[in-house]
């Protein structure tokens, strides 16, 4: 942006000699002069007819400038002509700089906006994923908790009516929930696996319990025993 201001100014620097240097070439050089004077006497008769015409006069003969006149008016017309096409190339060459540099500017927000979209989007089929993955886990969690909960309250039936449990006639025996007493038995199991103790069935024989159904034991429990 500052080279582009000073390379600006210098040209229009530049330009002022060149200008004068176009005059005096004008009045010395007879190919400048002869287009000088053309030039002014040209300009001179237009704006002669020009003036009458805005007067309502008809002129019939209109007097040329002198040859000093003409060359010294045909030489300023040229230097004015060559400072307005500097200052014209510059304006035009600095609004094509602008666009161009918007253009980029623009194009470079357009790749950052289409970079963002593509991460949101990557991010949002992550989560989708992972819900997905939390759903599912979800489901088979509350099947697993309601198999066990069954299971278990099978378990406390036949227990009750195999005489597991003794009942009070003062005090009546309340059964847990079933999901308080799978949330035991899975903290228990969890103990156990993570002392390197794992948990399993004893099944007795048909002599040692009528009714056919296991206890849990570990192996630090069987050493107890």
């Amino acid at each position: 942006m500052a080279s582009a201001k000073i390379a600006t100014l210098a040209i229009r620097t530049i330009a002022k000699p060149i200008s004068n240097m176009i005059k005096k070439q004008a009045q010395e050089h007879p190919t400048f002069r002869g287009i000088c004077i053309s030039l002014a006497q040209a300009m001179y008769r237009s704006e002669v007819r020009l003036r009458a015409n805005l007067l309502g006069e008809n002129p019939k003969h209109t007097k040329p400038l002198s040859e000093a006149k003409a060359i010294s008016n045909g030489a300023n017309t040229l230097a004015e002509g060559f400072l307005f096409a500097v200052a014209a190339g510059l304006i035009l060459a600095e609004s094509w700089r602008s666009s161009r540099n918007q253009a980029k500017r623009r194009d470079k927000v357009d790749d950052h906006l289409d970079e963002l979209s593509g991460r949101i989007s990557e991010v949002q089929k992550q989560l989708e994923e992972k819900n997905s993955r939390e759903d599912a886990r979800w489901k088979e969690e509350t099947l697993r908790n309601d198999e066990l909960a069954r299971v278990l309250s099978q378990i406390l039936d036949l227990g009750l009516r195999g005489g597991w449990i003794e009942m009070s006639d003062s005090v009546p025996v309340q059964r847990p929930p079933p999901l308080q007493i799978a949330s035991s038995i899975r903290d228990h199991l969890r103990d156990a696996e993570e002392s390197g103790n794992p948990v399993r069935w004893d099944v007795p024989t048909p002599e040692e319990n009528p009714s056919g159904l296991g206890s849990l034991s570990s192996p630090v429990d069987r050493g107890q025993t």
